[in-house]
């Protein structure tokens, strides 16, 4: 098991870094130029509760240094031989004869019992963190979605539609206060007002952007319980 990272997909081929898209993105030479010269795969993050700040700076058309701020957290090495394990051993083994300030891989751990499970969980987000991803020991290299790949987390998210965007008052005066967002399936509308870091709520999320958010079940009415608000839709 491992933390699961808030940040944006990013592969490396062995020369440039793109997008799960394949969109390519435009670092600054300095980070990746202790890279590796095979294919890896990884988050690019800024550390917890950082979606929206990583975001803006990997959307840029031009190298700029908010890169140096960020990570590669590699997770996984497409073309090497053998399970999940050994496909880590491949990048471990390159970080140790070429460090970088900009780069590591994952560290996992085993997962002993459920009590260990559940305590590493309740660890991680009381940091801050999304959760935990657990992955199957020995599992092979899949592209897209694997059922040897799980998240574990201990709230429910979904997709609504910003509405409107409602001024804050006090603290938050001449910010972002909360949306009033709209669920797409059902048309359901509510209030969100928790969960806007700084970045946020001074570059509120424009009207019809899909938004991401945590809750805590439904009520009678349908609607999300706590509602808490996690990013806007990770981009291509």
């Amino acid at each position: 098991m491992s933390e699961k990272l808030d940040g944006i997909r990013g592969y490396w081929d062995g020369k440039q870094l793109f997008s799960k898209a394949g969109n390519a993105f435009h670092p600054p030479p300095a980070f990746t130029e202790s890279f590796p010269d095979f294919a890896v795969e990884g988050e690019i993050w800024g550390g917890r509760r950082t979606f929206e700040k990583t975001r803006g700076i990997v959307k840029k058309k031009t190298p700029d240094e908010g890169w140096l701020e960020l990570k590669f957290a590699i997770f996984d090495v497409p073309g090497a031989v053998g399970g999940f394990e050994e496909r880590l051993k491949v990048a471990k083994a390159w970080f140790e004869k070429h460090p970088s300030r900009y780069a590591f891989v994952i560290e996992h751990s085993p997962v002993q019992d459920e009590n260990r499970l559940k305590s590493e969980l309740k660890r991680i987000e009381g940091l801050g963190g999304e959760g935990l991803i657990l992955r199957r020991s020995g599992s092979p290299y899949t592209v897209g979605r694997s059922a040897d790949i799980v998240k574990v987390k201990s709230y429910n998210d979904s997709e609504a539609v910003v509405i409107a965007r409602i001024a804050g008052k006090g603290k938050n005066s001449g910010r972002l206060g909360s949306l009033l967002v709209e669920l797409p399936e059902t048309l359901v509308r509510f209030r969100i007002g928790t969960g806007f870091s700084d970045y946020i709520r001074a570059n509120p999320p424009p009207v019809g952007a899909v938004i991401t958010f945590k809750y805590y079940g439904l009520s009678e009415f349908g609607i999300p319980k706590f509602p808490s608000f996690l990013r806007v839709r990770e981009i291509d």
